[in-house]
């Protein structure tokens, strides 16, 4: 009687302690986010690269979920971070241009802070660049810790976590903007001999010289993820260490496409479709909607999906703001059949573009399509693989393939991405796929016109706004910005011929400042003998109130007439004090064939100590190209 006393006393203690770690343990996944930087898909082995060598990666969408449609909201670092923290796209927000750092509404909080009050630990480590005002503030609302020490270790006792770690090996440092003895040092060394990857082990892309030179250079792509891979492995090692893999939902994706000539900072798909992949261990499998382990999605994801699916995901509430797809869980949204991207200025070099894609198809808008592919971007011309690429085009060393991107791209490219990789062959053109190029068209106006994107604002005119309120809610009061009309406006440009030409000049006489910017910069694509049938608007247009047409009409009246008022009006604006004003100008002339006479000027602007950096970068491009400078690789961005 004794014993079964004692016995039942032991069976009560163990329920009774069973019953208190049972209360103790975590009831939420934990979430592990492994971001890369500037890489495309294709260049990962488990999206057919055979060449590639990334078993962490490719076993992890050996065992997990693989997208193969999954797309940045911009094409270079900050406008991507930016929708990522927010879930709202940057063309609303007005943050598409590169590190412009504008004001937000203060309703817009990181998503982190949504997890923060439903009690998960959150860390960054340790890159924000979130392209915002008071970015201080907004880190400390979001994140519990964000370093270069922050984890999951930081957390308390069963406590969920959502952890960021971000591995900056892949970046475009890496793979082509530092100089190769630094590649060597950071990248090079620190793989074991056997994982490095040879200058012949790897088929070039076609828009690129297969020369021993650019072999060199192209190299450095693959072996700066491999090394990202090798980190990635030790990472989910510390992860498995401290027992926290099977009860860690894993995110694992790129901010955009290739750090490489055409890729990063490019409207295209190259710029744009990223790797990402999902993995869940065995307890969270049923909130996966895309079957078992090692299965492949072609479900449309982009970077305002994953704010609302993360608040979704820990039982949070999505705020009404929050217009992304909940990819998974019991509020699992309807697939989308399209997504609009977007791709803006890149540090020195403007740009607009905006696409449509079904995932197969790809469609660009391009709105200044008298810029290259290979626009003057610093941080791309001091690097080795660009200097081989102007001096092949230099030489007529480059097939016509090849020398496309130094030339002015079309207003509209089609690319079939099952069938055209590389974006070889744009087909608007081809009647086959006319259907297509109709409902793309369609699809873009639509959603533009439902977004009221900002950015088609000049962003002279984003950084007045910017000093009064938030660019976000300034678009959405027609009043102010008569979105339609100014849409319209801007649908002419790269449009060429006398009923185009006619058009654009009557928007000269608009009442609307914006009409009349989108007017000038749409008569940038014609030819010279349609600029002199109109010189005298053009002229006129030189006393226009709004200093964006002024710079914009001189720049075509001095680069076709050699015009002497507008070589005084350039001449002015590029030391003007309003640096996007400033750098309209300089980047006007960077694309001159006489730049002689802008030499002096430049040399005066770059050497004056309050230039920010987007000016100085435009600077040193136009030195560079004339030979005052060197590009090298003195900075990292």
């Amino acid at each position: 009687m004794i014993e079964l006393k004692a016995m039942m006393k032991s069976i009560f203690i163990l329920v009774t302690c069973l019953l208190s770690i049972m209360g103790q343990t975590q009831t939420k996944p934990n979430i592990l986010w492994v971001t890369i930087e500037d890489t495309s898909p294709q260049f990962i082995g488990c999206y057919g690269n055979q060449d590639a060598s990334t078993p962490v990666i490719d076993k992890l969408a050996a065992e997990g979920i693989r997208f193969t449609n999954a797309f940045s909201t911009g094409t270079v670092c900050s406008p991507s971070r930016s929708a990522i923290i927010t879930g709202v796209p940057t063309y609303k927000m007005g943050t598409g241009h590169h590190r412009s750092n504008y004001p937000i509404p203060d309703f817009i909080h990181g998503f982190p802070y949504y997890l923060k009050q439903q009690g998960y630990y959150t860390s960054n480590n340790v890159k924000t660049d979130y392209n915002i005002a008071n970015e201080k503030d907004f880190i400390n609302d979001a994140w519990n810790e964000s370093s270069n020490k922050a984890s999951w270790r930081g957390r308390a006792e069963n406590q969920p976590f959502f952890s960021v770690f971000n591995f900056a090996e892949s970046h475009q440092s890496r793979t082509m903007s530092m100089s190769y003895d630094w590649y060597l040092k950071n990248v090079w060394n620190h793989l074991p001999e056997s994982d490095r990857i040879s200058d012949d082990a790897f088929e070039m892309p076609p828009f690129y010289n297969d020369t021993p030179e650019m072999r060199k250079q192209f190299a450095r792509v693959y072996n700066s993820i491999k090394l990202t891979d090798n980190r990635i492995g030790e990472l989910l090692e510390k992860l498995e260490k401290d027992g926290l893999r099977d009860n860690t939902i894993i995110f694992f994706y790129a901010d955009h496409g290739e750090g490489m000539p055409r890729g990063k900072t490019n409207g295209i798909n190259l710029g744009y479709r990223v790797p990402f992949i999902v993995w869940f261990p065995e307890k969270w499998k049923h909130l996966s909607p895309w079957g078992k382990a090692g299965s492949v999605s072609d479900e449309l994801v982009n970077f305002e999906d994953l704010a609302p699916t993360m608040i979704s995901l820990v039982e949070g509430k999505v705020p009404n703001y929050l217009n992304g797809s909940i990819l998974m869980g019991a509020e699992r949204s309807k697939e989308k059949n399209y997504l609009l991207l977007s791709s803006d200025r890149a540090d020195n070099g403007t740009d607009l573009v905006r696409t449509i894609t079904d995932g197969r198809f790809v469609y660009s808008r391009n709105y200044m399509p008298f810029m290259p592919e290979m626009r003057y971007i610093r941080y791309i011309e001091i690097a080795d693989i660009t200097k081989h690429m102007r001096l092949d085009y230099k030489n007529n060393q480059l097939n016509e393939l090849q020398e496309r991107v130094f030339k002015t791209r079309p207003a509209e490219v089609l690319y079939d991405i099952d069938n055209d990789l590389w974006e070889t062959k744009n087909l608007v053109n081809n009647p086959q796929y006319k259907t297509i190029l109709e409902e793309m068209r369609n699809e873009l106006d639509i959603r533009l016109k439902k977004a009221r994107d900002v950015h088609f604002l000049p962003e002279y005119e984003i950084g007045m706004i910017s000093k009064k309120e938030t660019p976000y809610q300034y678009r959405l009061d027609d009043e102010k910005y008569s979105f339609d009309d100014i849409y319209s406006a801007a649908s002419l440009s790269g449009k060429t011929g006398k009923e185009a030409a006619k058009e654009q000049v009557k928007l000269l006489r608009s009442n609307n400042k914006i009409e009349r910017y989108w007017g000038v910069v749409g008569l940038m694509s014609q030819n010279k003998s349609l600029i002199k049938c109109h010189k005298k608007y053009l002229v006129k247009a030189l006393k226009d109130n709004y200093c964006p047409v002024v710079i914009t009409a001189a720049s075509i009246l001095y680069n076709h007439f050699n015009d002497a008022s507008s070589l005084m009006i350039l001449k002015e604006f590029c030391q003007s004090d309003n640096m996007d004003l400033a750098l309209m100008a300089i980047n006007y002339t960077l694309y001159f064939e006489q730049k002689e006479a802008f030499i002096e000027t430049v040399k005066t602007v770059y050497s004056l100590p309050n230039r920010n950096y987007n000016v100085k970068a435009a600077c040193q491009d136009f030195l560079g190209i004339i030979g005052e400078i060197e590009n090298s690789s003195d900075t990292e961005n």
